[in-house]
């Protein structure tokens, strides 16, 4: 264990570390509320499970412009509101209003009109998530340089983040209650704007009260202007083929691709396999089940694996942690086969302690990790420090995870025979879904380990490369 002690001056205020974390239960909320919307896609608008794929997957072309163009605006930005804040504000605004509007969506309408109108608000979404993300991550990134109070901040980040993990499992109890809703998509329709109030408010907090590094203190910057688009854009291709020849970086955006991706892409093969296999197509007899499962797992995440993976990582080093973490979690993926029980529903709690460790300790470290890069990339390449970029090129893997999770989701959907509209699904279908359901996370988390055996930062390099860049530059 480190045996270093934080500098005071380098410790995150609780203000400020309640203000960024709840920046990511916004994160969380509007991709984990997209994930159970995106599923009655299906069941409620009756939209082909393929193009409801494309539908998760289309807008993610675009993420890969816009991300690193708004992380290099974002590093590039001199105002008397810091580099971050202005465009955390306004994202914020926009990432809550656009989202409401998307899921205003009619069954009665054809198919191609509400493919063709979800694809175009998601396409907005993106383009205001985009301005909200980016800079919010590279804020975290620089609110503080010491290798272990960063796991520290992202840690607490990632406590509150899951606040919204425990609140999205209800959705899949209050969309199909017919007492609340005259029908599924009535609950899509209205909850969606009562997510995207709750977005807005809660994500414009990192943008009052976080303070980063001052634009003062950065040098080299570039001049954001339409007179300099031309040169601006040679310089994010710049700062992106710096950031792929940053080794340990592309290890890291290596690793969370996999893991989130595997994740992902099962996410809502659980509900299914509760309502199909465990309870005969019944969503009335698997009631509050499906929401259980998911309440629990968000809850062991952040008050049992999330203070377990920082106790390892200040041991034990954070790749330690992550593959120590990860490898739990495969354990539970495999868990899963006699969870899913017909007999005894109970056991659908069994295998959550441990699969809990996989997204549980994979964005505790890697955002603690990124930010270790940061420096890394300074001490290369010199000015500006390119958190924005960094943060973007990272969460552009998880968002690109994300989508193909979705769209393989959709297809393995369709491979195994599961009928969108039928009430009951066959023996067959549902023994294919569950083998789905275990050997996808499963094996892209041993990837991923496997990926991170050769990341070398440690916490001894980490700290020389931060004294070399102080004595460089001093403190900022």
């Amino acid at each position: 264990m480190s045996d270093i002690q934080i500098k005071t001056n380098e410790l995150v205020p609780l203000k400020q570390k309640m203000a960024y974390g709840s920046g990511t239960l916004t994160l969380n909320l509007l991709p984990a509320a997209l994930g159970v919307f995106s599923a009655f896609l299906i069941v409620a608008f009756g939209m082909d499970p393929l193009l409801a794929g494309l539908l998760g997957a289309l807008p993610r072309f675009l993420d890969a412009i816009t991300d690193p163009i708004m992380g290099f605006i974002t590093d590039n930005t001199n105002s008397r509101w810091g580099r971050r804040r202005p465009f955390i504000f306004i994202g914020a605004i926009l990432s809550g209003v656009i989202f409401a509007l998307m899921w205003q969506l009619d069954p009665e309408n054809s198919q191609n009109y509400n493919f063709y109108y979800f694809l175009i608000m998601s396409l907005l979404f993106t383009i205001g998530n985009t301005m909200y993300a980016t800079p919010l991550v590279g804020l975290g990134y620089e609110l503080t340089p010491d290798y272990n109070e960063r796991t520290h901040l992202m840690a607490f980040s990632q406590f509150m983040g899951q606040i919204a993990w425990m609140f999205v499992p209800f959705l899949w109890v209050m969309i199909p209650n017919a007492n609340w809703f005259d029908s599924q998509a009535e609950g899509v329709n209205q909850l969606a704007i009562y997510v995207a109030i709750a977005c807005t408010l809660l994500g414009l907090l990192p943008a009052i009260f976080c303070k980063g590094i001052e634009p003062k203190h950065i040098e080299n910057t570039k001049e954001i202007s339409i007179k300099e688009i031309g040169n601006n854009l040679f310089e994010v291709f710049r700062g992106i083929a710096q950031a792929a020849q940053n080794k340990p970086f592309v290890r890291l955006c290596a690793a969370t691709f996999l893991i989130f991706n595997g994740f992902q892409l099962v996410a809502s093969f659980a509900v299914f396999i509760i309502v199909y296999h465990m309870f005969a197509g019944s969503w009335g007899d698997a009631g509050w089940w499906p929401t259980w499962f998911g309440f629990a797992s968000a809850v062991i995440t952040a008050f049992i694996v999330i203070p377990i993976v920082t106790w390892m990582a200040d041991k034990w080093g954070k790749r330690t942690a992550f593959l120590i973490s990860t490898g739990i979690s495969i354990v539970g993926y495999v868990l899963k086969w006699w969870g899913f029980s017909p007999e005894n529903p109970w056991l659908i709690f069994m295998p959550i302690p441990l699969i809990a460790f996989g997204i549980g300790g994979l964005f505790t470290l890697m955002m603690s990790m990124t930010a270790d890069v940061c420096d890394l990339d300074e001490l290369r390449n010199g000015m500006p420090r390119k958190e924005g970029t960094f943060g973007a090129i990272y969460w552009l893997m998880v968002k690109l995870g994300q989508a193909l999770a979705i769209f393989l989701g959709g297809v393995v959907l369709k491979l195994v025979g599961f009928e969108g509209g039928a009430d009951v699904q066959t023996v067959e279908t549902m023994t294919n879904l569950r083998i789905a359901d275990i050997i996808i996370p499963a094996f892209t988390a041993l990837l991923a380990m496997l990926v991170m055996f050769g990341y070398d930062i440690t916490e001894k390099k980490a700290r020389g490369i931060k004294a070399e860049l102080e004595e460089r530059r001093g403190k900022l």
